[in-house]
């Protein structure tokens, strides 16, 4: 059916409008129409567009809830890695922050003011919103600050966030999703009436609406949004990334975002402990969940020139208010024994509620801990609980006991090998000294199975179906005794076992061996070595891609950190000092890491990794002169690969610059076709996409190395 222009021009008046009433309801809270009016021009634009597909564009608002119920959430790498905050709870924390920045700046010779801005930060979940040419494309979980999950369809639900911007820029800004404290009350009483569970909170409630699998039960949740921070701007854009924080935050207003108003600039850093009390007060009258200030260096100049640690921003840090506390019963002490053979007191709590959820646990840290605030089993005690991490004990109510209190002390012998207990004097970040006890038998089964765990987690190499039981299974059948066996596993080790059927040991198997390509920090930090963790393996990664030392390394004789063989050469050749020069590495992460890689059993260690094929992935160095012919090039998979896993090429796009999408557009630039390569190559041929098969593709890779 052909469209008239009087067709065309009415659904573009209709999405103009429709739009601008959303800015103002959901943005602005500033409601112009009734919601039947509202609705009326809605049903008129369906109407036109079902008439005349064409007209149904991705910044229509009728595709706000489009989309198909999902099977999962599709990985997405970011465009710019995500951070996250270091927290503070005390003025006198803000008050080091400020000594530590300043440090950086009179070493660097930056004589600029500093000044600052604050802003509320919502408890909310972290959200990052990519939009071409000023059209939203993307929306994704923070996930690992690298990878995230599409979660598109579900952000669409939300009014507050724009399909299309004021000005069609090519941008990437992040925020929070929330759910309004109203709206966290009128869904739990209707989960009620269908005697449903709960939800605990509204920073519950809206992470698990923003990753339903249905985007209509999303839709149905009402949830908003607050965008604090221009992640990525095209440089060609004829708008420039603004030079203070201030003008970022009023930019994005402009844009048409929601941003929080409760953003303040301080000139002196002593006038913002004024605001954080003034917040404390009135946190709770909101209609959304607050849990602190954020205070930011409000020049963009001295953000750059302050930068990152391992994982954190320099420039910015969280002033989280006083955690909830309230009172219970330590009913028995436990011990746990980790990874590196510590072993930690642990109080089973008489059930109680704080912070929105049941807890029943409480981590004593050390002996030390227990001595000095004479904590004894029977205790009443004061708890509190910040964020997700396991409550800890404020103090003993003493007045509250009976006599019949008991005290406690730390085992001679690990109470899971009975292997020998050694305490060990431990300094922390401050050089606080306290005492841990560790168990000395390296063979230890809660050191093996804490390692293993520790090995294959999210922020290691992430091997999906190896959770805690199935660990312990392995180790108790003898499959395996360190993580290095998990790569020699077959569907037929795991058949013969208890919950296992060919299909699950099939899954597991496969994705063992899509595991075996690994970022080099994930490998760094799945090694579980002592006082060295994500942050450290993240300064040593970037370290390794430096210029500086890309060109020093042939005196290693060696071409890149190719696997774990590689590392060892690496590792052979570096000393404390070396490592020491790292900017975020100290003496004691220097020290555990040059003795790691000294001693055989891990050198052995790492040989068996490199016989089973593990790799690094190699990624293209932001200071490399290599020309991928994937650079910035939108790549879609269709078909059955033969050479790779599926995972295994997006990965190899992704390392090589290129873009990975999910359909066949005229923004497409390469197809990449498998075995029975279905609907897609047809679309492909009708675009004009440059398509190649997996061997080619293959090629083009190795003539590009």
């Amino acid at each position: 059916m052909k469209i008239s222009k009087e067709c065309m021009d009415r659904a573009e008046k209709l999405k103009i409008t429709i739009d601008e009433y959303r800015h103002k309801y959901h943005v602005l809270d500033d409601p112009r129409v009734t919601d039947e009016i509202y609705d009326s021009l809605m049903e008129e634009l369906r109407f036109l567009e079902k008439q005349f597909p064409v007209l149904k564009t991705a910044d229509s608002p009728t595709q706000r809830i489009g989309g198909e119920t999902l099977d999962k959430f599709i990985k997405v790498p970011h465009k710019k890695r995500q951070w996250s905050l270091n927290d503070a709870f005390s003025f006198d924390e803000i008050k080091e922050w400020k000594e530590r920045i300043s440090k950086i700046l009179q070493k660097e010779k930056i004589e600029q003011s500093v000044e600052y801005v604050t802003e509320v930060k919502i408890d909310g979940l972290k959200i990052v919103l990519d939009y071409k040419e000023g059209v939203f494309i993307r929306g994704a979980t923070r996930g690992d600050g690298v990878i995230g999950e599409d979660v598109t369809e579900n952000i669409k639900t939300i009014h507050s966030v724009p399909l299309r911007l004021s000005e069609p820029l090519t941008i990437t800004v992040v925020g929070e999703c929330w759910l309004s404290e109203s709206e966290l009350k009128r869904i739990n009483k209707a989960r009620e009436k269908r005697k449903e569970a709960q939800f605990a909170n509204s920073r519950n409630a809206a992470a698990g609406s923003i990753r339903q699998l249905n985007p209509r039960i999303a839709a149905k949740r009402k949830l908003n949004s607050y965008i604090y921070e221009i992640n990525f701007l095209d440089e060609t854009a004829t708008t420039k990334l603004p030079e203070t924080q201030v003008k970022e935050l009023e930019l994005l207003k402009r844009l048409g975002f929601k941003v929080n108003p409760h953003f303040k600039f301080f000139k002196n850093i002593l006038d913002i402990e004024k605001e954080y009390n003034v917040w404390t007060k009135k946190r709770n009258k909101q209609n959304y969940g607050i849990d602190g200030l954020v205070i930011k260096i409000n020049k963009k100049e001295l953000q750059n020139s302050l930068g990152y640690t391992g994982k954190s921003p320099r420039y910015a840090i969280a002033w989280k208010f006083p955690t909830e506390k309230t009172t219970t019963v330590i009913e028995s002490i436990i011990i746990q024994v980790g990874r590196t053979g510590a072993l930690t007191p642990v109080a089973n709590l008489r059930p109680v509620r704080i912070a929105g959820s049941t807890v029943s646990r409480a981590t004593l840290h050390n002996e030390d801990e227990i001595v000095k605030k004479d904590i004894r089993i029977g205790d009443t005690i004061v708890i509190h609980k910040a964020g997700d991490i396991i409550p800890e004990v404020v103090e003993v109510i003493k007045k509250m006991r009976n006599g019949k209190e008991q005290k406690f002390k730390m085992p001679k012998n690990c109470p899971i090998c009975g292997g020998e207990v050694k305490r060990e004097v431990v300094l922390d970040k401050k050089n606080n000294q306290s005492a841990a006890h560790y168990c000395k038998n390296p063979y230890c089964f809660a050191i093996e199975k804490e390692s293993v765990i520790h090995f294959v987690s999210r922020k290691g190499f992430g091997i999906e179906g190896l959770g805690e039981k199935i660990v312990e299974q392995l180790i108790s059948e003898g499959l395996i005794s360190d993580a290095a066996d998990i790569f020699t596993l077959t569907i037929g080790d795991l058949g013969a076992l208890e919950r296992f059927a060919e299909k699950s040991a099939q899954n597991l198997v496969e994705a063992v061996e899509t595991s075996k390509k690994v970022a080099l920090e994930k490998f760094l930090f799945a090694l579980g070595i002592r006082h060295f963790g994500e942050e450290g393996a993240i300064l040593v990664r970037k370290y390794a891609l430096d210029k500086n030392f890309q060109a020093s390394i042939f005196v290693f004789g060696l071409e890149s950190i190719r696997n774990p063989n590689d590392l060892i050469k690496y590792f052979s050749f570096l000393k404390v000092e070396d490592l020491m020069q790292i900017n975020g590495v100290g003496e004691k992460m220097a020290q555990s890491l040059v003795k790691w890689f000294s001693e055989e059993k891990n050198i052995d260690f790492l040989k068996r990794l490199s016989a089973s094929k593990i790799e690094f992935l190699q990624e293209e160095n932001d200071n490399s002169n290599t020309d991928s012919f994937l650079r910035g090039k939108a790549v879609v998979l269709t078909g059955s690969l033969e050479k790779l896993t599926r995972e295994q090429a997006k990965d190899l796009i992704r390392i090589k610059g290129g873009k990975i999408s999910s359909s066949i557009s005229k923004k497409t630039d390469l197809l990449i076709i498998g075995k029975d390569p279905g609907s897609k190559l047809e679309k492909a041929k009708k675009f004009s996409t440059t398509i190649l098969t997996e061997a080619t593709f293959l090629e083009k890779i190795k003539e590009s190395n």
